[in-house]
C-alpha cells in the first residue's frame, strides 16, 4: 500500500506539520515556466537573449553576475533604480540563484527530496520533477494563466516584485503550469524560490521555496468508475494525499481550482495547515490544450514545514552561512533536530510617525530590510490612533537581533537613525 503523503515525515518525526508559508492560493499549487529546455527551450522573459524578438524585451547583459538555467543574467537587468515599474532591491537580487533547494545539505533540499522520494516510491517513474526552472517569469504566466483576478491583490506593486511593467519575479511556481501542460506533461512536481514582498517576523521572508504536484487524467481512467470526472479525481487527489493520522479536509477557495481544498492535521493541540490542493479549473487545461482531461493539483510551502521538522526557530537562519549552522544537516536525514549555538538578545527600538494614504506595512518592512538586512528580527506595530484633525499615527516596534553574535548599542543606534531618514524619505510620513 502506498505511504501516504501526509505519513512523510511521520517517518522520522510527528512535528513535521505546520501551515506552509502562504502555499497554495495565487501562492502555490500548480505552475511552471523556464529557461531550462524540456524537450525545445520553455518561453522565458530571457528568451530574447537568444532570439529577435522585440527590442522591448529583455537585452544581452552586459555584465552577467549569476547564471540560472544556463543564460546570464546581469545586475541591471533586474534591478533597475531608473525604472518607476522596478521594484526590485538589491537584497533581492542577491538572492537569486542560491537555490537552497538545490542543496542535498540543506533542510530545504533534503525535505525537497524526501518529497521527491515519497513520490519515486509510490508512483514508479510517473512524475517528472523540475527545480531548476527560472523565477523571472511574465505577468501573464505569474497571474493571467492560472486564473488570478485582474483586481486581485497579489497583483499590486505592495505585494509582489516587479521587474518591469510585464515582468516579476514569480510569486508562486504555479507560474511555470500552463507552459508544462502545453508541452505534454500530465503528472509533475516543480519546486522553486518564490518572491514576495512581506511582513517581518520569525515565520516570514520575502523568498520562500514552494514545491507542488499536478496529474492530468482522461477520459479512460475515470470511465467504468460510476463517477463524474470531478468528484473521482477529487477523489484520487485526497487518496494521494491523506494518511491514517488524526487529519481533516477543509473546503476553501482558490482562483486556479474547484473544488478547492485545505488538508490540515491535528498537531500539538491544534489543526495546522499541511497544504491546498484541489481540482484544476478547466479554464486552465482548455488554454493549454487539454480539452478532455481533469487535473488534480496541490501546493505547499517548505520553510514551515523544514522549521517544525528540524527545529528550527527563526526563518532567517534557513540563510545563514555559519559552520554552526549548516554543519548540523547532513543529505538523506529528514527530522535531525537543530542545536541552537547563540542566545543573543534582541535589541528593541520604537519609531512612531504620522501616515499617509499611501502607506503600506510592506513597504516600511522593504525600507527597513534594506537597511539592516537580516539583523531585523520584527517589525510590529504596538500602537496606533487617529487625532482629531483626522491624522493617523503608527508606531512600530523593530527588534535587531544577529542569530551569530552580539550586536553592540552603536550599531543599533546606527541603524536605527538609517531606518528613521530612509522612512520618513521613502514612505512620505512626518516622524513623531
Amino acid at each position: 500500500m502506498a505511504t501516504p503523503l501526509s505519513h512523510l515525515a511521520l517517518l522520522k518525526s510527528p512535528s513535521y506539520l505546520l501551515r506552509r508559508h502562504h502555499s497554495f492560493a495565487p501562492p502555490s499549487l500548480s505552475g511552471f515556466l523556464s529557461f531550462r529546455s524540456l524537450s525545445s527551450p520553455l518561453s522565458s522573459p530571457f528568451s530574447s537573449l537568444s532570439s529577435n524578438r522585440s527590442s522591448n524585451k529583455w537585452k544581452q547583459p552586459t555584465a552577467a553576475l549569476l547564471e540560472i538555467g544556463g543564460v546570464k543574467i546581469a545586475k541591471d537587468d533586474v534591478v533597475k533604480e531608473n525604472d518607476p515599474t522596478n521594484n526590485v532591491p538589491d537584497t533581492i537580487f542577491s538572492k537569486l540563484g542560491v537555490e537552497l533547494h538545490r542543496r542535498d545539505n540543506h533542510p530545504i533540499g533534503i525535505l525537497k527530496n524526501a518529497i521527491y522520494d515519497y513520490f519515486d516510491t509510490n508512483f514508479p517513474a510517473k512524475f517528472v520533477k523540475f527545480d531548476d526552472l527560472c523565477p523571472i517569469v511574465s505577468i501573464k504566466e505569474n497571474f493571467d494563466d492560472v486564473l488570478v483576478p485582474a483586481d486581485h491583490i497579489s497583483r499590486s506593486y505592495n505585494d509582489t516584485y516587479y521587474v518591469d511593467a510585464q515582468t516579476v519575479l514569480r510569486c508562486h511556481t504555479s507560474a511555470h503550469q500552463a507552459e508544462l501542460l502545453r508541452k505534454g506533461h500530465t503528472h509533475f512536481l516543480v519546486t522553486g524560490d518564490v518572491y514576495r514582498r512581506d511582513s517581518i517576523d520569525s515565520t516570514h521572508y520575502p523568498v520562500f521555496h514552494q514545491m507542488e504536484g499536478v496529474c492530468v487524467f482522461s477520459p479512460d481512467d475515470w470511465a467504468g468508475s460510476g463517477m463524474d470526472a470531478t468528484s473521482y479525481v477529487a477523489m484520487d487527489l485526497k487518496k494521494s494525499l491523506e494518511g491514517a493520522v488524526d487529519m481533516r479536509w477543509v473546503d476553501t477557495y482558490f482562483p486556479f481550482t474547484n473544488p478547492s481544498f485545505e488538508l490540515e492535521i491535528f498537531f500539538q493541540e491544534k489543526w495546522m495547515e499541511v497544504l491546498g490542493c484541489g481540482v484544476t479549473e478547466q479554464e486552465i487545461l482548455r488554454r493549454s490544450g487539454r480539452t478532455d482531461g481533469v487535473a488534480w493539483a496541490f501546493g505547499l510551502g517548505l520553510e514551515r514545514l523544514a522549521m517544525v521538522l528540524f527545529d528550527i526557530p527563526d526563518i532567517r537562519l534557513f540563510w545563514s552561512t555559519d559552520q554552526r549552522f549548516t554543519s548540523q544537516f547532513s543529505e538523506g536525514k529528514l527530522g535531525i533536530k537543530f542545536k541552537p549555538f547563540s542566545k543573543y538578545p534582541p535589541c528593541y527600538k520604537d519609531m512612531s510617525f504620522w501616515i499617509s494614504d499611501s502607506f503600506t506595512e510592506n513597504n516600511l518592512c522593504e525600507v527597513v530590510r534594506g537597511i539592516a538586512g537580516d539583523l531585523v528580527e520584527e517589525v510590529q506595530l504596538i500602537d496606533n490612533f487617529t487625532n482629531k484633525k483626522g491624522m493617523t499615527s503608527h508606531c512600530y516596534r523593530i527588534a535587531y537581533r544577529s542569530m551569530e553574535r552580539s550586536l553592540t548599542d552603536e550599531e543599533i543606534n546606527q541603524l536605527q537613525g538609517l531606518v528613521r531618514e530612509a522612512v520618513q524619505s521613502k514612505l512620505n510620513v512626518v516622524l513623531r
